[in-house]
């Protein structure tokens, strides 16, 4: 038992979260609903099964009693009447006339109450006697009449004093219809020494009896039988005028009981007028429909939920420890949830960031600052080179310069000194940045040359915040991007055109504008152009096109730690604005690291 219980142990292990838990919704929720459901609807089922019966049998004894009452009730009658001398007297008697008998009828009628004896319920009382001196009417009526009738024959076969008779009578004259009846026939034999033969039929109102039957609100259908033809039901099937139904095949009785009285043998038949419980399922449907999506779909979906809290920050933390080997450990950027996994995930940001300081101090500050280190050699041995005798230059752009002043060629004289000013700041390598107001007096130097050749064409503005000016930038900087829109945005167009240059801080930021109202560009060029901007690599700076501008968003790029920001807007005809953002913190930094 423990080996299989390590075994199944260890295949779990194998299994993946997700896996698992739906292993434990079908195993430990979905299997035990179905289980517990059906067992609750076995035993429902058979419950409403033996419900079903009880009330079936009940209503089954209820019909039997009813009925057996009003046979009964008609027997009785008929026993009173067989027990009653005054009768044997009145029809033994021989009338000469029928004056006789009508005299004799009505001294009968006086002395005997029988009409008081009847009762005042719904049945028909008719003595019939073998006396051909009586005359028909007033309950008593020839028997000779009578003898070809169904209901005689029937008594006649069954060898019985008393009987029980259900027949569709059709033994009547042209003036009254057929109809259903009703029988409780008896012989009036008392004496024994009787010359004449005597039958008295109490005949039970059908209509009364199917009211009977109605009335009762019989939970089921009630069918009383015999001889596969339907005598009386509470479903239909009592027309009084037409001949009793036929059994029909498609009524399938749920419960039969038999019933005899007086010869006369009946089978009460009961149906459930609904199908029971599948009935109630069908019409109750939607709500178990819906009772089903409530006890499935619905932990299905928290379990998917749950699924989700546990897989997706599981794989959030496993794809982070996949970077462990990178020399900068990946931060999860969206920590949630307050368990477990959640504190987990929290504490990995605690080690990600700690390690993350650990390796910028002793790793990858040592490495920059041996690049840096490089670098500087490798400039200080350019400038070395740039700097052989810069003096000899400098006396002879100031000599060119006072022989135009001499010569009142003050135009000519502005333009030397500009350059001057420009080449000045070209080999001054004695440090790397330069104060943001320096770098903008060159970039006025520089745009002062390009209104010489420009003319009118060419109109500029420069605008820096007094609290910009100290800001130290990588030399040369500003000055690529008003060079690439003079050359790239003025030149082309013919009209006149403004250079626009601001500098201003914008919270903990310093923005650098450079606007131009010259030809512009298309929306695949800007993209192009911001593209190698924001992407700026020694490798680009191989490729041809744009290396200066490429060269300062490099420069940038380096002294910010990949925080600048670049922005491009350019409207065909309209101009091109380019706007640059760095915090002020890292710049700072970083300069005064690299002096």
């Amino acid at each position: 038992m423990k080996r299989l219980i390590d075994r199944l142990e260890n295949t779990m292990n194998d299994f993946n979260l997700k896996k698992k838990l739906h292993i434990l919704y079908i195993y430990c929720m979905l299997i035990p609903l179905i289980i517990t459901d059906s067992v609750i609807l076995f035993i429902v089922v058979q419950s409403e099964r033996v419900e079903q019966r009880h009330v079936m049998e009940n209503d089954a004894s209820a019909v039997i009693y009813n009925l057996s009452r009003e046979v009964e009730n008609a027997a009785m009658k008929a026993k009173n009447i067989y027990m009653n001398g005054y009768i044997e007297e009145f029809l033994n008697r021989q009338y000469e006339t029928p004056l006789d008998y009508v005299t004799g009828h009505q001294a009968f009628m006086k002395n005997s109450l029988f009409e008081t004896s009847m009762g005042t319920d719904n049945t028909v009382v008719t003595i019939y006697a073998d006396n051909d001196t009586i005359i028909n009417g007033g309950h008593f009526i020839r028997l000779s009449d009578v003898r070809e009738t169904e209901w005689y024959r029937y008594l006649q076969e069954a060898g019985n004093n008393s009987v029980l008779y259900f027949y569709y009578d059709q033994w009547k004259s042209s003036a009254v219809q057929p109809r259903r009846s009703v029988l409780f026939i008896r012989k009036l034999n008392f004496s024994g020494q009787d010359s004449c033969e005597k039958i008295v039929t109490i005949e039970m109102d059908y209509s009364s009896l199917v009211r009977n039957l109605d009335n009762m609100n019989y939970e089921s259908e009630i069918y009383i039988c015999k001889d596969n033809q339907i005598l009386l039901s509470n479903n239909g099937y009592n027309q009084p005028g037409w001949p009793f139904s036929e059994w029909k095949e498609n009524i399938q009785p749920d419960y039969q009981k038999e019933y005899s009285a007086y010869g006369e043998h009946l089978q009460i038949a009961v149906c459930k007028r609904s199908r029971g419980i599948r009935a109630q399922i069908w019409n109750h449907m939607p709500l178990i429909v819906f009772l089903v999506l409530i006890n499935t779909v619905m932990p299905w979906i928290l379990m998917r939920l749950i699924n989700r809290s546990f897989t997706a920050r599981v794989e959030e933390l496993s794809k982070a420890f996949d970077h462990v080997d990178a020399d900068h450990l990946q931060e999860i950027s969206y920590v949630r949830g307050k368990d477990e996994i959640g504190s987990l995930m929290l504490n990995y940001n605690h080690m990600a960031s700690r390690l993350n300081d650990l390796i910028q101090t002793v790793y990858k500050d040592r490495l920059r600052e041996q690049e840096m280190d490089i670098a500087r050699q490798n400039a200080e041995l350019l400038a070395l080179q740039s700097q052989v005798n810069p003096h000899f230059l400098f006396n002879a752009l100031e000599s060119i310069r006072m022989h135009s002043i001499l010569k009142k060629e003050y135009e000519t004289a502005d333009m030397v000194g500009k350059l001057a000013v420009m080449e000045r700041q070209n080999v001054d390598w004695s440090t790397n940045f330069v104060r943001m107001k320096k770098e903008l007096e060159f970039v006025e130097a520089y745009l002062g040359l390009q209104k010489y050749r420009f003319g009118d064409r060419l109109s500029y503005e420069l605008d820096i915040e007094p609290e910009c000016e100290d800001i130290q930038i990588p030399r040369l900087t500003v000055v690529t991007f008003v060079e690439n829109a003079c050359v790239h945005g003025i030149e082309s167009k013919t009209a006149s055109c403004w250079i626009f240059v601001r500098v201003y801080r914008k919270h903990e930021d310093i923005w650098i504008e450079v606007e131009d109202t010259g030809s512009g560009m298309d929306e695949d060029k800007v993209a192009e152009i911001k593209e190698k901007m924001c992407n700026a690599s020694i490798e680009k700076l191989r490729e041809k096109g744009r290396v200066g501008i490429i060269n300062a968003c490099l420069r940038l790029k380096m002294i910010t730690d990949n925080k600048v920001c670049f922005h491009i807007e350019s409207e065909v005809g309209i101009g091109t604005t380019i706007q640059i953002r760095m915090p002020i913190d890292a710049l700072d930094d970083r300069i005064q690291m690299h002096r």
